[in-house]
């Protein structure tokens, strides 16, 4: 397959196989998915919308909160509607450039995402720990670098993997097994070695994700050791808080971790927790902020 210098890209589509071949269990994803995602865009638009007119929610973690809203927004919307679509179709494909597109919007509103919930638990730990001088901390020019930092972060994490998968050669077969452009099982498609960008793809998401998700749970065990230490009338409130966060926390990292850190040799575990990420994860999120 190396020996195709002159037809570097002969694939101008891909296959995507989708959950099932039955019509009747695509309906119900179809019905399923699309309910699902409904809620993702009305619930996620209300907390935005909420937060920016009710002047007692301007503060700094309802302003982290409504932009998590807004990162779950476009996170979900990257795939989901054509995916509800294909339920539909017979032969589902995406265009090459398609999906690198889809590949591209994932890992970058994924990684910003990733990054918020770090500024969230920053603005937690302060809260919790030093709060005569929350204030003083959390002022508004700190909350927007944290924002800028988060959008540089999540483009900085895709352009560093689809600056390499864009320029990979695909010569056939052109098959995913996914209902979406996953980035690691296109990259097996491609006609070249491509072991070194696997690796990196894993270190880069896979390793990033525990690391943070470690770091994160470590900062809340903190703050939880902090409060039982000073108990006051808003301890429970506090607790309350975090618990929503950790909830958060491990539902947006846990099946990251599990598909990049701990890659599975048959994809069927993999397949579930793609959708489970892309899908699900942002309307269990909801539930949990709220």
């Amino acid at each position: 397959m190396n020996d195709l210098p002159n037809n570097r890209s002969s694939v101008s589509e891909f296959i995507l196989l989708g959950l099932s071949n039955s019509q009747e269990i695509q309906i119900f994803f179809f019905a399923i998915f699309l309910l699902v995602y409904v809620a993702i865009i009305v619930g996620n638009l209300l907390i935005v919308i909420s937060v920016i007119v009710d002047n007692h929610l301007h503060s700094p973690m309802y302003f982290f909160l409504a932009n998590l809203s807004f990162f779950d927004l476009c996170l979900s919307s990257a795939a989901t509607p054509k995916v509800i679509a294909d339920f539909l179709r017979k032969r589902k494909t995406i265009s090459l450039w398609g999906c690198v597109a889809q590949m591209f919007f994932m890992h970058f509103f994924g990684g910003g995402e990733m990054s918020l919930l770090i500024a969230m638990a920053m603005d937690r730990y302060v809260s919790i720990c030093k709060p005569l001088h929350y204030k003083t901390i959390m002022n508004h020019r700190v909350l927007i670098v944290f924002l800028l930092l988060s959008w540089a972060i999540g483009f900085t994490h895709t352009t560093s993997q689809m600056v390499f998968t864009a320029g990979l050669p695909f010569c056939g077969p052109n098959v995913v097994d996914s209902i979406f452009c996953d980035l690691l099982l296109v990259i097996k498609l491609a006609c070249t070695d491509t072991y070194i960008l696997e690796l990196l793809v894993i270190a880069n998401s896979g390793l990033l994700s525990l690391v943070c998700f470690i770091l994160l749970l470590m900062s809340y065990v903190i703050m939880l050791v902090a409060i039982w230490q000073h108990p006051s009338s808003a301890s429970s409130k506090a607790v309350s808080t975090l618990s929503a966060h950790i909830t958060v926390v491990t539902l947006f990292f846990g099946p990251t971790i599990f598909i990049y850190a701990f890659p599975f040799n048959s994809y069927s575990v993999d397949k579930f927790l793609s959708v489970f990420y892309s899908i699900i994860t942002p309307s269990l999120i909801q539930l949990f902020i709220l």
